[in-house]
């Protein structure tokens, strides 16, 4: 009996009819496409975006050198180097992001003790060779600078949600 069922469904081409309504009942539905530059589709706010390095209100730079975000950093996708200045404190020589090596994971946003290093909500960042997409200190500091507000914004957002 299912010998017969089967030769005439495949003679019928059941299955094919049935993916044809199925094509169909989308044919005519609302489209979902959003035009990406005019649009904007609504951000988690647990996304992860271009790194930035943030300044104390008086303009020095909050990063200590304790290498713990390089440390953390399961991609390897951060390098520092650092020296000690006249007043006994560390600072950074060098602090390079690697962004086609890091996965986002934030594990050098919560590391930081002196809230120095954070991922902000910006997506629209793009490089057109792979050295592009190596972030040094100047530049991370003047996303950092660029987005001071926003960013401040951000983390008093995060913590009432703690």
């Amino acid at each position: 009996m299912n010998r017969i069922k089967d030769f005439f469904s495949s003679l019928l081409l059941i299955e094919l009819v049935k993916g044809m309504m199925l094509t169909g009942r989308y044919l005519f539905a609302r489209k979902i496409t959003v035009h990406f530059p005019e649009e904007k589709t609504p951000q988690s706010p647990r996304f992860r975006g271009l790194h930035a390095l943030r300044r104390y209100p008086n303009g020095e730079e909050r990063c200590i050198a304790c290498k713990l975000c390089e440390s953390v950093c399961p991609a390897l996708a951060i390098t520092i180097d650092s020296e000690q200045r006249d007043d006994g404190t560390r600072r950074t020589t060098s602090y390079d992001i690697d962004l086609t090596k890091c996965i986002f994971c934030g594990f050098c946003e919560e590391s930081c003790p002196v809230d120095s290093i954070v991922e902000t909500h910006v997506l629209e960042y793009h490089g057109e060779k792979r050295g592009d997409l190596v972030y040094t200190k100047e530049m991370l500091l003047a996303v950092g600078d660029k987005y001071e507000e926003r960013i401040a914004k951000d983390r008093e957002m995060d913590a009432s949600y703690r």
